[in-house]
């Protein structure tokens, strides 16, 4: 207890303003003019001390949660803590927000379905410097924060890469100075909660609402109208101009809620605004006086359902319809506001001078036509002077090579919810063909190829090739990734348009996925380096001199066992797994997709497993190694799921069995997320990253890895090429085909039966899954993974599996010479600095979109 243990003694410190900034409001027609002195005045922070920390906290936990500390619960507490260290950015929000507005500078709009922010709590207080501050005013109120932050419930809005990506550059934004608002939408329940039911992936809602989300900003009197359906009504004005009339049949509205992304310690802040969806008429109370209680908030549900959960499954024509509509929703309300902040003193023309849109990936792609319709409809500009403006206006980044993953909508449902928009595409994709058959006459082939209306299985809108219409520059996200964007998966538009296709490599932020989560490595290269690198990642090249320090490498080491024990207190807590102390931590976490093959690591566990029970191997000559796994799949992805459960499957085998489990292990935590990473990431030995060469476009757990003192063994694929690169090839564990003898072995004819044959361990793997040793002697479950293997293997893991082996074992070789490790390990980190998220905006400021730091 401290002095400050009432409401009465906890008031507003003098440093508190009592209002915010001046503000006109002529837009709703009313004129503030104030005259207090702290109405007119900027808007200060609270006291950088720890009194005046105590002061703020005490008075929210007061005023806010309207609780004594003495009868407070820990989640009383936890958002006080929250909204107190909210206050200190205020400020610097506010004023950053003023700063672009009166400058008028161009604007970064990233438009994107996913935002994997991670806890909050831990990046606020190290953007505001507040971390002893915080630590010391909670003790002297008899608290923790490490008990706080455990609260904290991580955001669901995300799956994985893209998302997390988005956040790194969401950061770096901030970080650079540059402004910048982050669009998506506010899920209520996110992905989902992953649990294992008999080793099987079971659903659960997100529900990390439910204890309340203290870093949001509600403005429900900004909300905007999003329409929906209906039909297109036309008519020729006196010029003969073409005037139409979207009548649309039912709407709902956007509520913004409005985050803080702070720069690392330089006093700026953006806005990350995420939409909610409401019903416009959310409660019938005739209905419901009739007694018909469902229906009378029949239309609040059927509203809520658009922002209800990320990637709703979409295998029923209703998910289908459901992903369109959250979609539309969300680009609909982000360009609503973007062209509400600009004001109507600005000439439209001259649009593209105040902001530039960023499209991640093809989800927020409808932006263009409606982009369109505003110009055209609402602004009553002609058609080409419309379309000029929006060709000015965005940008679009590419995160796949998977022709299934490049987004397509049938036109019939376009049309049925989006008539207008349907309209519109239709009008961009004629003009577009005919300017195919002026420059490729005779062609028609090429004009079906290339155009945004595909005809064949049925007639759909192909987002991306209506995405690489519309913009200035389309980037791939890792040098191979742009290459096989430009020669395979767009090769008539990157001849057509070479100028138009960039590439910009993908990068995480070194402030969560290296000061946060891995605090003494941080400490240890500050020691070496000195302050600064934080934000001029390259200068981490510095530490090569200590790769051959014994001293640093010792103390490199010591670091990355102490991480190891961190993670296995979590996984203990969390999941109840107990985690091997000793040896080889080799870990494999990211999405669960066929092309990540997962299937080759539970090949190569089943491996060892079969030669250890089987005499083959004596596991005195074994290096021990722990696997770990995180990984969700997609609810209507059969595969996937099938594939978790077998991951599952073997690892209780393995671990069950005295033969096998005191050197080999195999853990897999459900519901993998941030919130993990940040403690599994530091501790890991081994970073797989094993997709089949020319699938991947990118990867940035590759990244995070490596900077983190991981050795990466993996295919030349994505980013990988660059990390193999970078660090040498002493340094990486390089197996499997390159990409062009993909392609010949594609061309040839792929058998994965004669693959089988002729290796009699990979053989004896499959045999042993097929045999049902991992299904309680049942020899169905796993079978459809045995068939795709042997009769289809569309990632060619078996092709794979010889080369994958060898490198393992030179892995083993390596990791039994600890300094010769800890060498390569040390130099993995010197040598990744490139792989900044920072790096990669300073990239897509020079070649993408010529903005400025403030």
């Amino acid at each position: 207890m401290t002095e400050f243990s009432s409401a009465e003694d906890c008031a507003a410190s003098p440093e508190t303003p009592a209002a915010a900034e001046p503000q006109q409001s002529t837009r709703v027609g009313v004129e503030f003019a104030p005259s207090h002195p702290s109405a007119v005045g900027p808007v200060v922070a609270p006291a950088h001390t720890v009194d005046g920390f105590v002061r703020e906290f005490l008075h929210e936990l007061n005023m806010g949660q309207g609780v004594a500390l003495s009868y407070s619960r820990v989640n009383d507490q936890y958002l006080a803590l929250a909204r107190t260290v909210r206050h200190y950015l205020m400020a610097r929000w506010l004023e950053s927000t003023r700063k672009t507005r009166v400058s008028q500078t161009k604007t970064v709009a990233y438009l994107s379905a996913e935002y994997l922010l991670g806890r909050q709590l831990d990046n606020a207080l190290l953007a505001t410097n507040l971390d002893e501050i915080a630590e010391a005013a909670l003790a002297s109120c008899g608290l923790q924060v490490a008990t706080l932050r455990a609260q904290e419930i991580e955001p669901g809005l995300g799956n994985g890469g893209l998302g997390r990506l988005a956040a790194c550059f969401i950061d770096s934004l901030a970080t650079l100075r540059v402004p910048a608002i982050g669009y998506g939408i506010r899920y209520d329940y996110g992905i989902f909660r992953q649990t294992f039911v008999d080793g099987r992936q079971v659903e659960q809602p997100d529900t990390w609402l439910a204890l309340g989300n203290p870093w949001e900003f509600p403005h429900p009197e900004r909300a905007v109208q999003v329409d929906f359906a209906g039909h297109v009504e036309h008519s020729v004005d006196a010029d003969g101009v073409d005037q139409a009339v979207w009548k649309p049949g039912w709407n709902v509205l956007g509520i913004p809620y409005n985050y803080m992304v702070p720069g690392y310690e330089n006093g700026w802040v953006n806005t990350l605004r995420l939409w909610s969806a409401q019903a416009t008429k959310a409660f019938d109370l005739a209905i419901f006086n009739a007694g018909d209680y469902a229906e009378a908030v029949r239309a609040q549900t059927f509203a809520e359902n658009i922002t209800k959960v990320l990637y709703p499954e979409d295998s029923t024509p209703q998910g289908k319809e459901l992903r369109l509509q959250q979609q539309y929703f969300f680009v609909a309300c982000s360009l609503a506001d973007c062209l509400d902040m600009v004001g109507d003193d600005l000439d439209i023309r001259q649009l593209a001078d105040r902001v530039t849109f960023q499209l991640n990936d093809t989800h927020p792609v409808i932006a263009i036509p409606e982009l369109m319709r505003l110009l055209v409809d609402n602004r009553g500009l002609p058609w080409d002077e419309a379309w000029e403006i929006t060709q000015q206006c965005f940008n679009y980044t590419c995160h796949t090579l998977l022709p299934e993953a490049l987004e397509t909508w049938p036109v019939d449902l376009m049309a049925r919810l989006l008539p207008r928009h349907m309209e519109i595409i239709d009008k961009i994709n004629e003009s577009f063909c005919a300017q195919i058959r002026r420059l490729r006459p005779g062609n028609e082939l090429r004009v079906r190829s290339m155009s945004i209306i595909s005809d064949w299985p049925e007639r759909s809108v192909r987002m991306a090739h209506l995405a690489t219409v519309a913009a200035v520059k389309v980037n791939g996200v890792a040098e191979l990734h742009s290459q096989l964007l430009r020669d395979k998966v767009l090769p008539d538009f990157s001849e057509l348009w070479p100028d138009k296709f960039t590439n910009v490599t993908n990068g995480v932020t070194p402030r969560r996925f290296l000061r946060l989560a891995n605090p003494d490595l941080a400490a240890l290269v500050t020691d070496a380096l000195g302050v600064g690198w934080l934000t001029d990642l390259e200068r981490l090249r510095e530490l090569e001199l200590s790769a051959e320090d014994p001293d640093f490498r010792a103390a490199f080491r010591q670091i990355k066992q102490q991480n190891r024990l961190r993670l296995a207190r979590l996984l203990r807590q969390r999941d109840g797994i107990e985690l091997p102390a000793e040896g080889l931590l080799d870990v494999m976490v990211k999405r669960l997709h066929e092309y990540k093959r997962q299937s080759l690591k539970v090949l190569h566990i089943v491996t060892l497993y079969n030669k250890l029970v089987s005499g083959q191997l004596d596991p005195a000559d074994m290096t021990p190694r722990t696997v770990v796994f995180g990984a969700k799949a997609a609810p209507g992805y059969r595969m996937a799921k099938d594939t978790i459960h077998l991951m599952n499957a073997v690892g209780a085998v393995v671990n069950a069995d005295p033969r096998s489990n005191q050197v080999l292990h195999v853990a897999f935590p459900a519901n993998y997320n941030v919130t993990v990473a940040e403690r599994l990431i530091p501790a890991a030995d081994l970073s797989e990253q094993i997709s089949l060469a020319g699938k991947e476009a990118s990867g940035t757990g590759n990244m995070k890895f490596a900077l983190n003192g991981a050795l990466t063994i993996g295919t030349d694929d994505g980013a990988n090429v660059e990390i193999r690169r970078l660090v040498g090839d002493d340094n990486f564990f390089l197996f499997g085909l390159a990409e062009p003898e993909v392609a010949a072995l594609q061309g040839r004819g792929y058998r994965p039966s004669e693959y089988y044959e002729a290796n009699p361990d990979l053989k004896a793997a499959i045999d042993l899954i097929a045999s049902g040793a991992f299904s309680e002697g049942n020899p169905s479950v796993f079978e459809p993974i045995v068939s795709d293997l042997l009769y289809s293997d569309h990632f060619m893991a078996l092709a794979d599996y010889e080369s994958y082996i060898a490198a393992q074992a030179e892995v083993e070789e390596k990791y039994a010479d600890p300094e010769a490790w800890t060498r390569s390990a040390i130099l993995n980190v010197a040598r990744c600095g490139y792989f900044s998220s920072d790096r990669s905006i300073r990239d897509y400021i020079d070649r993408i979109w010529h903005v400025q730091s403030l």
